[in-house]
């Protein structure tokens, strides 16, 4: 009988592996015609579409389906995305470039060399030492015992903490340690008990609004950079650009004051009946070994002078990109990172922004940007409307698809609007992008937070709509006094 039973399970999920497989094949062969179809119909209605806007369109809109629908993985997307550009366009002109027809395919691969992507990569070098040195835990202990015992203290010292550690680590591996730490807690509270919610609650919301904070917090964070760097850049008027720091000022206030309004919130909605709470935490073992007391002060080290540099760098004028180099060159030296730690980085996300990247780029040289610019520019749109319609779009598009493809979607589209400030709206979608909070699957740390199986669908709802009402307002309200002041 229980032969029989496991049989049973196993036909089961096999069928239901079979039946997955076959909706994303047709999800993929629907995106594919519904690309080729809109594309025929723009293209057979605009004589002056060229040959190579007409191939960018189509990965466009093929790319933004296959985000939608999810048909294959994010990042394989944007592997597709390069693939096809330098497949379709490299076909193009007489690979001379007096020939108007033809465009560098080389420079689609070349975004793997972006300084963005090498600002992404050094984060996850040191987002790994920290995890594998223990310094991660190390820091949530050494923050909590300041937190007191007050049970409304303790939720804002560990929101404040999960939202500055976003900033420097991914908010995924983020999520998973601080609720690593405060299960045993929840464990034992019950968690029925409102304390045991506000803080499955609260650690994934400051996680996905911390990341807002700095370059390497969040991807979509790389593609608003990206492209405010190269709107400045082709502007002869301009001899800016946009670093670590400036970025910080742009999105540490506006996610550390979500934070704060949130657990006002979490306090105000949830009675937390505890007068004292006590997450009982071990004091954490100490280093095994001289070697590996050795390593933890050294990967502190690399995090500090890392981060001050960045910090630092109208000061010192070396590029973040070559500061970037430090943690991944020198953490490999000592060994605290290995072969196999590098392995495991998620090289997916970088995938999948370097696609986006591309993507970005073929829209400005194929000419389809300037194309849709002349279309619209009789039609005259409030500005500060425009603005609010793109923070809404980001944050519901990012509640159902990857907020790193609605941040390489919306950010093109929104600088080619004419009228509109190209760079206050990158930073504005930039921002919104991690507002997206009202589903489990919206972000991975809610679905961490939901994995727990302390949680409904519903519970996720309180966050999702006040962070996704008030992000957008405070992005776009914080944009405009910079803008202003440093007009």
């Amino acid at each position: 009988m229980a032969d029989s039973r496991l049989a049973a399970e196993r036909l089961a999920h096999r069928l239901e592996h079979v039946m997955h497989a076959q909706q994303r094949i047709i999800y993929f062969l629907a995106s594919l015609v519904v690309a080729f179809l809109l594309t025929f119909f723009v293209s057979n209605n605009e004589p002056d579409f060229t040959q190579n806007q007409q191939y960018v369109l189509f990965i466009l809109l093929f790319a933004v389906s296959l985000w939608v629908t999810e048909a294959i993985p994010p990042f394989a997307t944007g592997l597709l995305i390069v693939g096809l550009l330098i497949f379709l366009l490299s076909q193009m002109g007489d690979h001379d470039a007096s020939d108007p027809n033809y465009i560098n395919v080389q420079r689609f691969v070349d975004t793997w060399t972006n300084s963005v992507i090498w600002l992404m990569l050094s984060g996850f070098f040191i987002a790994g030492a920290l995890k594998k040195t223990g310094l991660d835990v190390e820091l949530f202990r050494i923050s909590v015992r300041r937190f007191g015992h007050d049970p409304r203290t303790v939720l804002l010292g560990i929101m404040l903490m999960t939202a500055v550690l976003s900033m420097i680590m991914s908010n995924t591996a983020t999520t998973a340690m601080m609720l690593a730490s405060v299960m045993p807690f929840i464990n034992r509270e019950g968690p029925d008990r409102n304390i045991a919610k506000v803080l499955l609650i609260g650690i994934p919301a400051a996680a996905a609004v911390g990341g807002m904070g700095t370059i390497i917090g969040s991807p979509p964070n790389v593609i608003a950079v990206d492209a405010i760097n190269n709107f400045l850049q082709n502007n002869d008027q301009l001899d800016y650009e946009v670093g670590f720091l400036e970025w910080m000022i742009l999105g540490v206030p506006v996610a550390m004051i979500l934070v704060v309004i949130f657990w006002k919130v979490l306090v105000n909605r949830y009675e937390i009946i505890l007068e004292r709470i006590d997450l009982n935490l071990d004091p954490a073992p100490k280093p095994s070994s001289p070697v590996r007391r050795f390593q933890r002060r050294f990967v502190l080290g690399v995090l500090l002078v890392t981060v001050l540099l960045w910090l630092t760098g109208n000061l010192h004028g070396v590029p973040a990109a070559a500061v970037s180099g430090i943690p991944i060159i020198i953490l490999p030296m000592v060994s605290v990172i290995t072969g196999d730690d590098v392995r495991e980085l998620p090289w997916d996300t970088l995938m999948l922004v370097a696609g986006g990247l591309s993507l970005g780029l073929a829209i400005k040289e194929s000419g389809l940007a300037e194309f849709f610019v002349e279309k619209i520019q009789y039609f005259s749109i409030n500005q500060y409307l425009l603005m609010a319609i793109f923070a809404v779009a980001t944050v519901l598009f990012s509640n159902v698809m990857s907020n790193t493809a609605t941040a390489t979607i919306l950010i093109p589209i929104a600088s080619i609007i004419p009228g509109v400030e190209p760079v206050s709206m990158a930073v504005i979608i930039g921002l919104c992008a991690s507002c997206a909070l009202l589903l489990p699957v919206s972000t991975p740390p809610n679905a961490i937070a939901f994995s727990t199986g302390h949680l409904k669908q519903v519970d996720f709802r309180l966050g999702g709509v006040i962070i996704g009402i008030l992000g957008p307002i405070l992005a776009i309200v914080w944009v405009l006094f910079l803008f202003w002041m440093v007009s």
